[in-house]
């Protein structure tokens, strides 16, 4: 149930900066939220979040940004979604260390950046096909590529972290009840 809570969560963080007319500072909780839900739920799953996504990607575009829809322009970033929920459930299903959400964050992260902006230079006008114009549109990537890297690194720490923190203080709990040791 909490992964359901988590892709909804995904899905808010994207619609509700527009709904509201507000500036979202660039965070969006995707990244972290594919992660977890690939991690705490099966493979086929997966199909479950990507839908999700589709229809939030369908939502900004249509009503959101008033753009006419254009299937071809998200293959690419659904993709992307179905990947980074398998490698939430490879990574981070049987074992969530801190290294290894770390390395999945970064991961993800990059793996976006990097497909999307080449994405966008191959489909686009606005970058002349060459080294220079790759170069170019990955430049002008960075700023989001920072904002992604946060909000995900954010995310990720929450979502896996706090519950790590909270077994650790529970454990330590018990060992010094059963110790009858003083807690301070």
């Amino acid at each position: 149930m909490a992964a359901y809570l988590v892709l909804l969560f995904a899905v808010l963080s994207r619609i509700l900066p527009h709904a509201f007319s507000a500036t979202s500072l660039g965070f969006t909780a995707v990244g972290g939220g594919l992660l977890y839900f690939g991690a705490r739920r099966s493979r086929w799953q997966t199909i479950i979040a990507v839908l999700a996504l589709i229809a939030t990607d369908y939502y900004l575009t249509v009503f959101a940004f008033g753009y006419a829809w254009h299937t071809s322009a998200y293959l690419v970033t659904w993709a992307w979604y179905a990947a980074v929920c398998l490698m939430g459930h490879q990574i981070l299903s049987k074992k969530s260390s801190a290294l290894r959400v770390v390395g999945a964050v970064a991961a993800s992260t990059t793996s976006f950046f990097l497909l999307s902006n080449f994405a966008v230079w191959a489909g686009s006008v606005m970058y002349p096909h060459t080294a220079a114009g790759l170069s170019a549109c990955f430049v002008a990537g960075i700023p989001f590529y920072a904002n992604d890297a946060i909000s995900t690194a954010i995310t990720a720490a929450a979502l896996f972290g706090l519950p790590a923190l909270a077994r650790n203080i529970l454990e330590t709990l018990r060992e010094a009840q059963d110790n009858q040791l003083p807690l301070a």
